[in-house]
């Protein structure tokens, strides 16, 4: 991949914490990419890889995953505050918004609330109204990660754990669960192209069945509003799909990005 002499990699302050950000600079239309619920930024590099330099880049790590630092708050809606706290702080407007999984919810929630401001989404893997939510579903999550806690260290060099507690950890995941459930009026009401690229296996936790149950859970709401569409249906799973089948993410950000190019506008560079 070439990195403009513009890319810049750094910190930028919000609230009580500080996210580790990179972004490639270049004149090309501006990519942001929103992590699943525990990972970092490393996992869009094969993406970024196929795009480059076509277009400029910015990744970010939430708070307490990947290189940024701790917060006391974990919050679905302050990792939407931090949308708008990395894109003030590289100036980037109109970008295209890449969510895979949690960051997918992320992204749908952001694009709602601030039509005029993007360009589109693509959400790879997430951003689905199915969630498991009830007091059964509360422990099942609980347990989940209580059985994983030796595990957790292990997974954070990989770019697969945060730096929290496993109670922290748990009540990410009972929370998104919980907004996913909730966010068929949100798909509804979103006014941009939204691409999904699909995976057809299991997740951690959760059976092929299941999963299949969550992504069939998104045709009424495809059927509802025509901005959104199934971009490609792949065959990894969820964990797998931005190692595996990251040609049709790239692809699906293409899609977004022609109408655009056509029209010869791109945002400025920082």
């Amino acid at each position: 991949m070439t990195i403009s002499q513009s890319a810049w990699t750094g910190m930028v302050p919000v609230e009580d914490t500080a996210l580790a950000v990179t972004d490639t600079g270049g004149p090309g239309q501006p990519v942001v990419y929103l992590n699943g619920s525990y990972a970092d930024q490393s996992h869009w590099r094969r993406v970024i890889a196929d795009l480059a330099p076509t277009c400029r880049h910015i990744t970010y790590d939430e708070r307490a995953r990947g290189k940024s630092r701790r917060s006391k708050d974990y919050s679905f809606e302050a990792c939407v505050r931090d949308v708008d706290a990395v894109l003030e702080a590289r100036g980037v407007t109109a970008p295209i918004l890449v969510g895979w999984s949690y960051g997918a919810a992320v992204a749908v929630h952001w694009t709602e609330r601030n039509p005029d401001r993007v360009l589109g989404v693509v959400a790879v893997d997430g951003g689905i109204p199915y969630g498991i939510t009830g007091e059964e579903a509360r422990e099942r999550i609980r347990r989940l990660f209580g059985r994983m806690r030796l595990l957790l260290p292990f997974l954070r060099p990989l770019g697969l754990a945060a730096r929290m507690t496993v109670d922290q950890h748990a009540d990410v995941n009972i929370e998104v669960n919980e907004i996913q459930a909730a966010i068929g009026p949100v798909l509804d009401r979103v006014t941009c192209p939204v691409r999904y690229v699909l995976a057809t296996g299991g997740n951690l936790g959760a059976s092929h069945e299941e999963m299949e149950q969550v992504r069939a859970a998104l045709d009424p709401a495809l059927a509802r509003n025509p901005n959104l569409t199934v971009s490609a249906k792949v065959a990894s799973n969820h964990s797998t799909i931005l190692r595996n089948d990251f040609r049709a993410v790239a692809d699906a950000v293409r899609e977004l990005a022609a109408p655009r190019s056509h029209a010869g506008g791109s945002a400025e560079a920082v």
